[in-house]
Formats: structure tokens, C-alpha cells, sequence
């Protein structure tokens, strides 16, 4: 696969940008089984040359939007886990920032949501380990914070993650940029509303 083995920089070289934010335009728009690859060609404004030079298929750049949406999300993650700050702080910050991040990139988002399941089984497995990474280290947070009397005990750590993350994975249904919130007082408000749900009675 022609995403594997290139390293951060190679992917993203200004053409390489350009194939992938307009393919990201148009499966968002039109869905994945209504954009042809020439739609794209002619959106970046590139050859068709050029565009099997980075992607080997319409496929390997539908998964290379997965993987740059959820590398992303990690790396916030791992940044914040990193800081050491209590349960309470850090579960805010990563609340908030996978919020503004979501509505940031609400196109990447959407085609993660919509055409996910056009993935092939080594790429799903891939996507799921990723996500499954994440909401590990999330939940293990929770525990923690259950553990030390941070967080309350009536929701399990595992119902803590699935509403709080479950959340954010729903806003390509629901959130419109320019809407009557912005995405930075959107994420504050859920931010404060997890919190208070897992503050001790």
C-alpha cells in the first residue's frame, strides 16, 4: 500500500495536501461511491499521474482521511496525557480539544463516520486498533480518577467513555460550523458538563 512505509513529510508535500483535502471535500459532499477519481484529479488540480503517484487507489486515499483524522487525535492525546496534570484538568483538556479538533476538520470527520465501512479488513482492524488505543487510555484516566476519589463510582469507567466519546464521534450528524455556538464554547460547555456528571455527590 502506497500510504505504509512513507514518513510524515513525504506525506505531506503541497500536492500530496492538495489530492487529500480535495478528495476529503468531495467524499464529504458526495460520498466515497459518488466521487470518481477524476473529480478529484480535477479538484487538486493535478494529473491522474500525479495522484497514483502518492495513492494507489481511491481506497488507499479514503484510508489515508482515516488515518491522518485519528494520528491527529492520538497525538493530542499522548501531548496531554504527557502534561501530568490531575484526573479532573486532564480529562477537561482532552474533552475540549478533541471537540475543537472534530469541528476543525468536520469534513474528515463526516467521511470517517459515512465511509468507514468501505475499509478493507486489514485497514478496519488498523482503524480499530487505533481507536481502541485511544479509548483504552481514556478510560484508564477515569479509573484512575475513580480510584483516587476524583470521579464518582455510579457510572463504570467504561460508561464514562462511551458517553463522552460517543458524543463527540456523533457531531458530523449534527454540528454546522457558523451554527449558534462556536466550537470553542461548544467544547467548554461539554467539557463542564462531563466534569460536573463525574464530580462526588
Amino acid at each position: 500500500m502506497a500510504g505504509d512505509g512513507r514518513s510524515a513529510a513525504v506525506r505531506r508535500s503541497p500536492v500530496e495536501r492538495r489530492i487529500l483535502d480535495a478528495a476529503v471535500r468531495l467524499f464529504a459532499e458526495r460520498g466515497f461511491a459518488g466521487t470518481p477519481v477524476q473529480d478529484i484529479v480535477e479538484a487538486a488540480e493535478v494529473t491522474k499521474g500525479a495522484l497514483y503517484h502518492y495513492f494507489d487507489s481511491k481506497d488507499d486515499l479514503l484510508y489515508e482521511i482515516y488515518h491522518s483524522l485519528i494520528a491527529r487525535q492520538l497525538a493530542d492525546l499522548d501531548r496531554i496525557l504527557a502534561a501530568g496534570g490531575p484526573p479532573g484538568e486532564t480529562v477537561g483538556a482532552i474533552v475540549t480539544g478533541l471537540i475543537r479538533s472534530t469541528a476543525d476538520h468536520i469534513d474528515e470527520a463526516k467521511v470517517f463516520a459515512r465511509e468507514m465501512y468501505r475499509l478493507d479488513h486489514d485497514r478496519m482492524h488498523a482503524v480499530r486498533a487505533d481507536r481502541r488505543r485511544y479509548h483504552v487510555r481514556f478510560r484508564s484516566l477515569i479509573e484512575q480518577g475513580q480510584r483516587d476519589g476524583t470521579f464518582a463510582t455510579e457510572a463504570s469507567a467504561d460508561t464514562v467513555t462511551i458517553v463522552a466519546l460517543g458524543m463527540v464521534n456523533q457531531m458530523p450528524y449534527w454540528y454546522r460550523a457558523g451554527g449558534r455556538k462556536t466550537a470553542g464554547e461548544l467544547a467548554e460547555e461539554v467539557s463542564a458538563f462531563v466534569l460536573a456528571a463525574l464530580r462526588p455527590c
